[in-house]
């Protein structure tokens, strides 16, 4: 039996706060509102089905020229240079204002911040956007891990050790295709205590961006599910970011999960980001995912405002395109269930302490 409405999508990572930073801050939050710019706003939000997700918390390198960077992706190979190591006053300054326009799009009824599964069940079956706070890039987090305390206390349920420039925590990987996620060292001794610090406040690591050394460290450390919440399958689009079915299958044997990542240059069998992507593309990730990880570890993380998104989507407007064609391949009922939120919230369950 087909549903007549689908599943309310819960989604693994969006770039909206860093937009709305770069747009201004608070004073960008009416567009947001009211429906502009960018992949996501809450009227768009609606008509797409999308439900909430991780919203993260990233400070940009200075200089940082977006443009230049999907230029260069969209060459037939490429190997972008990391970014230096971020000073950690610099990133905390940005990383307090994003939270701000977070709150204060709390304030504005326009999402609710989300600490546990029941306020996520709740705003799914409510209408209400959900907001997980995440953190892309733990910068802002000194080696004493105060400020992870602090920022726990604010909502933080989430924190991916690095973006692909190095921490003190550890090493990420960097924009390459084709290569691979093997680049470098793995955690430093502040790292490993990051992550035993995560495992006791409960708060979800997230292995997107990080080097393969440093994945298999948090697999030795962590007691919790391994989760890549925006991340594909390296053996259908061989880049950097991509994981392996080693990664993949270390993914499974701890119940964790993936989000299919919407960014063009981890779907596209060639690297390169150009929105002339087919949904069968997006398809095969996920059948290869479903393959490797089963039914029940995999969903989306689209990386919407933060990446080139294929053009038969769009913009968070577009999913239903997406959850069409993943119907007329032959996903069922439950199985849509589990894709658009059932495996987020079972993971993040599982994860916040609360299974």
């Amino acid at each position: 039996m087909r549903q007549d409405r689908e599943p309310a999508i819960l989604d693994g990572h969006n770039d909206v706060l860093l937009r709305l930073w770069n747009d201004g801050g608070k004073a960008a939050a009416r567009g947001f509102i009211e429906g502009r710019g960018g992949h996501i706003d809450l009227p768009r939000a609606r008509a797409g089905g999308f439900g909430g997700g991780f919203f993260a918390l990233y400070a940009p390198s200075p200089g940082e020229d977006e443009e230049a960077v999907m230029q260069a992706m969209s060459r037939p190979r490429y190997e972008l240079p990391l970014p230096p190591m971020l000073e950690r006053e610099a990133a905390m300054r940005v990383i307090c204002e994003e939270i701000a326009i977070l709150r204060h799009l709390e304030r504005q009824g326009a999402l609710k911040i989300c600490r546990g599964t029941g306020d996520l069940r709740a705003c799914l079956a409510g209408g209400e956007l959900a907001a997980i706070m995440h953190m892309e890039g733990a910068e802002a987090i000194d080696a004493d891990l105060d400020t992870l305390e602090v920022l726990h206390a604010a909502g933080l349920r989430s924190l991916g050790p690095v973006w692909s420039r190095p921490t003190i925590f550890g090493h990420g990987v960097p924009f390459a295709f084709p290569a691979s996620p093997d680049t470098g060292p793995g955690l430093t001794e502040a790292g490993k205590r990051l992550i035993r610090r995560c495992n006791a406040l409960g708060v979800m690591i997230d292995l997107s961006h990080i080097n393969a050394a440093g994945f298999r460290d948090v697999a030795a450390i962590s007691d919790a599910p391994l989760v890549a919440t925006h991340s594909n399958a390296h053996a259908i689009c061989p880049h950097a970011r991509n994981l392996t079915d080693w990664q993949l299958d270390a993914i499974a044997e701890s119940d964790g999960m993936v989000g299919l990542n919407f960014a063009a240059a981890f779907l596209r069998p060639d690297g390169q980001m150009r929105t002339d992507v087919p949904l069968d593309v997006m398809l095969r990730h996920l059948d290869y995912l479903i393959e490797r990880l089963g039914e029940g570890r995999v969903g989306f993380g689209s990386d919407f405002d933060g990446a080139m998104i294929p053009g038969a989507i769009g913009d968070v407007a577009g999913l239903p395109a997406l959850c069409r064609a993943m119907r007329d391949h032959g996903y069922d009922d439950a199985l849509m269930e589990k894709l658009c939120h059932g495996n987020w919230l079972r993971v993040l369950e599982k994860t916040w302490g609360e299974a």
